[in-house]
């Protein structure tokens, strides 16, 4: 294991035309070239234009490796697909029926989106269901050649999967692992509605740790060697807004709760990390978004 070869290249999808935000992962396969969430359709021109420049034409990728299916993610897969139908699409098995009619995630997001979607994201078109590979809890999955180990990561979301390369160690964490978008060592845990559940993300973090990983690579942004101290700080992320939502919800009255979480975590934040760094954490994820996710899971589950 620890197979320099088979280490990642990271592509920058420029989400909205900024560096830095959404990162797709290359990986060199016996039959070609893996690409780990490529991504919205909105970007596909700089996902394009980053294998180019990696010597990759579209007809060399044989599969798209999917974390899970939020937009962001997952938004290019079906028009990826329609365009070179030879490539496959592995994903969790609860997300695989989404990809061959997203209706309801859609409907979903137009909700959350509304007249933004297109900009933000791109046509999601449908996966014909002949081109999806749907890899159990625990399977070893041969990726066109290359094994990769599979665990069922529920937490950020119910459909969410990790992957380790057995080659290399590392693991591709999508939102499981986090956001982390500079040098500074603050990882920021994604809590949207409406999957979140902070004790399965506990877990999910305990058997990645168990996979003893040489890296985590995550969306938001990039590959991240040193995986352990990367998701310690994850999960003292977790708990620390885990804590901060129970006592919102327990002292501020329900128009202030909102506006409270927001301020607490950008001053967390802004401890943490520099001014710049500050910044892309802010672009990188919604804070209302996040509170959203924690009031619903407290209401839900605690």
């Amino acid at each position: 294991m620890n197979d320099s070869s088979s280490w990642p290249r990271v592509l920058d999808l420029q989400f909205l035309g900024r560096a830095g935000r959404i990162s797709a992962g290359a990986i060199d396969t016996p039959a070609g070239v893996l690409v780990v969430d490529p991504g919205p359709a909105s970007c596909l021109p700089a996902l394009v234009g980053g294998l180019a420049a990696l010597g990759c034409a579209p007809r060399d990728v044989h599969g798209l490796l999917l974390t899970h299916i939020h937009l962001d993610h997952a938004g290019a897969a079906g028009t990826i697909v329609r365009q070179h139908p030879h490539v496959k699409v592995y994903v969790h098995e609860r997300g695989a029926p989404h990809l061959v009619d997203p209706a309801k995630l859609l409907a979903s997001a137009t909700r959350l989106y509304g007249d933004q979607m297109d900009r933000l994201w791109g046509e999601f078109a449908a996966v014909p269901a002949a081109n999806l590979v749907v890899p159990a809890d625990g399977d070893v999955l041969d990726a066109g050649g290359a094994l990769f180990d599979v665990a069922y990561t529920a937490g950020h979301a119910s459909h969410h999967v990790c992957y380790r390369d057995r080659r290399s160690g590392v693991v591709y964490a999508g939102d499981t692992g986090g956001i982390r978008v500079g040098p500074s060592p603050y990882v920021l845990p994604p809590t949207p509605p409406p999957d979140i559940d902070v004790r399965a993300w506990h877990g999910s973090i305990a058997r990645v740790r168990a996979w003893e990983p040489s890296g985590v690579f995550v969306t938001h942004f990039g590959l991240h060697r040193d995986a352990a101290a990367h998701l310690d700080a994850l999960g003292r992320e977790l708990d620390a807004w885990d804590e901060l939502a129970g006592t919102i919800l327990a002292g501020v009255p329900a128009d202030a709760r909102m506006s409270a979480f927001v301020e607490s975590v950008r001053e967390r934040v802004r401890q943490r990390v520099s001014a710049d760094e500050a910044v892309s954490y802010r672009d990188s994820m919604s804070l209302e978004d996040c509170w959203a996710g924690l009031e619903r899971y407290w209401r839900k589950v605690r």
